[in-house]
């Protein structure tokens, strides 16, 4: 075994659950019980797929010069994970992945397979895209690029107990515009897209939100 299968603890199927739109701390208190779970052994591996309305969300090191401006109307939640800021919206698909893992748990090792797993669902959809390893001293550039090197995904995680806990942000037709109130990522030049835009740039028709989490759910199923 190799990639995110060998980072499980058991081989029990994975299991998928889906929600449409659920208000940010609503989920995080979901997701929270869901990790419980999986550390006591009353689910299986679980990859939740779901959406956010308007949310901006803030890892433990964004300072206060890359948030929004309040007067957006946006709110702004701290959250546990890795990373800085990152946007959501009903326009994108957010996967939870609620894994117990093997030890010793390797979350960067984590991080990278399951970059891995999204940059081949993104070129199913037409986008080659590539993960990035990060320089010494530079900002974090985890989550996945286009070959042209705008930014597609963004993934924050952490481990808890030995479950993983938060996990990836793919914009599929969301509104550009909120990104560019704040950072995004820490990186006040990168230039976020999504899956639709970058398909009209390739002269592909949009893609409905329904078929990229069919996707994502068919490429986490094979892996794992």
């Amino acid at each position: 075994m190799s990639g995110l299968a060998a980072r499980r603890r058991d081989d029990h199927p994975l299991r998928v659950t889906e929600s449409d739109v659920v208000e940010y701390t609503e989920a995080v208190a979901t997701m929270d019980r869901m990790v419980r779970d999986r550390q006591d052994d009353r689910i299986d591996d679980t990859l939740w797929l779901l959406s956010h309305p308007p949310t901006y969300t803030v890892g433990r090191r964004t300072p206060p010069h890359e948030r929004p401006d309040p007067s957006r109307g946006i709110p702004v939640v701290e959250t546990r994970r890795g990373g800085k800021l990152t946007y959501h919206s009903p326009g994108q698909v957010v996967g939870y992945p609620v894994l117990k893992l093997a030890e010793p748990t390797d979350v960067v090792g984590l991080i990278r397979d399951i970059e891995h797993i999204l940059v081949a669902v993104l070129g199913e959809l037409g986008i080659a895209a590539e993960r990035r390893d990060t320089p010494k001293g530079s900002p974090l550039l985890t989550g996945v690029w286009t070959a042209e090197g705008r930014k597609i995904v963004s993934l924050g995680m952490y481990i808890s107990r030995g479950v993983s806990a938060h996990g990836f942000a793919m914009d599929v037709d969301a509104d550009p515009e909120p990104w560019t109130w704040a950072v995004p990522c820490g990186m006040p030049d990168v230039e976020m897209t999504s899956v639709c835009r970058e398909r009209e740039r390739r002269g592909l028709a949009p893609v409905p939100q329904p078929e990229v989490r069919r996707l994502i759910t068919d490429a986490w199923k094979r892996e794992t």
